[in-house]
């Protein structure tokens, strides 16, 4: 009995050990401005959000699972593999969308910061530089795994907005006729829903996860584990998608005086009719916080792991610095540095977070292409998709990649 115990004990500490890069990038997808691009969707187009939300869930996972593949065989970094696969040129052009796509999401993060510090009277020009300093700091914890840990104690902040659908009770009925509506002739209708795909499938991600497992030191004997982990994540991120969808439209369904959602501010005083004011503010500002805070986190070293790759620099948080790897870690500051003067120059947090989400999907197409090309390139037959399930995968893929180029209509349309 004490053998079955430690092995069970031993079990768990091992899973402990590989679990982590598909849960904390995932809980970082839910970041402020696919939170705000969620309750935006949910406040204009009430229950008919949720089904893209659904339809996401297993795209999400295909595109991730790849990327998992890719690393643990691998032993390599996404622009590391294409600089190798395919030349310098393409992967200067895919580091070009990891940073435009990285970019977008680090205003967000920090004007998601803003907004929850003005929330409660506290100026954006001490929360946003404190944030940043404390970013900064993380990634001199010494080794990749305490960086992990802390990125998801900061993510978890998300589930506590659990408490707001326990206390606003929506309608059944109503979320039932919202999954069979598909106002699919609607310009903004599906200017909300590229949004929303842009926010579920992000270029940062792909680089992140597949970086985070060689930074681990993670090999194909874990493949498992993390196709676990990944799929845990995958469910958890969309279910606080739909979270956020569900309760803006029970909120504003019920409150029609809202001309349309600005800031977190905006966001507090729809909920507050039925959560009260305190309520309302806690339970967003614990829930943006730690979405923000692990998204800025895990976007800026994807965007830095993926440079450094490109380049055939030195890219590892288990060294600290010294003069081989100074270009590491003076570009994850810089990232931050960058993305907090920006935001605290001017924003406008819902506009811009929907924004940043409709670029992440016309950037689907060259990340998702790059990534099957991969898939089909740099991995051993043996570990390459087969049968039905490739052509799954494929199909998924291409359908988002057509949605992305579709979308540029729209979009040009509405600017």
């Amino acid at each position: 009995m004490l053998a079955l115990n430690n092995l069970n004990i031993t079990n768990k500490r091992h899973l402990f050990k590989v679990f982590g890069p598909g849960l904390i990038v995932m809980l970082a997808d839910t970041d402020a401005g696919c939170l705000m691009t969620a309750a935006q969707s949910g406040a204009q187009w009430k229950y008919t959000m949720i089904l893209p939300q659904l339809l996401l869930i297993p795209i999400l996972f295909m595109a991730q699972e790849m990327t998992v593949r890719l690393g643990l065989v691998t032993g390599k970094g996404h622009g590391e593999l294409i600089r190798e696969n395919f030349g310098r040129g393409w992967a200067i052009l895919s580091a070009g969308t990891l940073a435009i796509s990285a970019i977008g999401a680090l205003l967000t993060e920090f004007a998601g910061i803003a907004g929850v510090g003005e929330l409660w009277g506290i100026s954006k020009w001490l929360t946003v530089p404190l944030a940043t300093a404390l970013l900064i700091a993380i990634a001199f914890c010494g080794s990749y795994r305490r960086v992990e840990k802390i990125g998801i104690g900061l993510g978890l902040g998300e589930l506590f907005f659990i408490i707001a659908l326990l206390m606003i009770h929506p309608s059944l009925t109503a979320i039932g006729h919202g999954l069979i509506t598909v106002p699919y002739r609607d310009p903004s209708y599906l200017y909300l829903v590229a949004a929303n795909v842009g926010a579920v499938v992000m270029p940062w991600m792909i680089f992140y996860q597949q970086g985070a497992i060689v930074d681990k030191k993670l090999t194909i004997a874990n493949l498992k584990q993390e196709q676990h982990d990944t799929a845990v994540g995958t469910f958890i991120t969309q279910g606080i998608m739909i979270l956020f969808v569900v309760v803006f439209a029970a909120a504003t369904s019920r409150y029609h005086a809202v001309n349309g959602l600005q800031s977190v501010e905006d966001l507090a005083k729809v909920l507050a009719p039925f959560l009260g004011s305190f309520n309302a503010r806690m339970l967003l500002s614990l829930s943006l916080l730690g979405g923000a805070l692990v998204a800025a986190l895990v976007v800026a070293l994807a965007g830095t792991w993926g440079i450094t790759e490109v380049l055939n620099w030195p890219h590892s948080l288990n060294e600290k610095l010294n003069r081989s790897n100074y270009g590491f870690y003076l570009i994850y500051i810089l990232a931050h540095v960058i993305g907090a003067g920006l935001v605290l120059i001017n924003f406008n947090l819902v506009a811009l977070s929907v924004t940043v989400e409709v670029i992440n999907a016309l950037l689907l197409p060259i990340v998702l292409g790059f990534l099957l090309l991969l898939e089909a390139k740099a991995l051993p037959p043996e570990y390459r998709m087969h049968g039905w399930y490739k052509w799954v995968v494929t199909v998924c893929c291409f359908i988002v990649m057509a949605f992305g180029l579709y979308m540029i209509g729209p979009v040009v349309h509405l600017w």
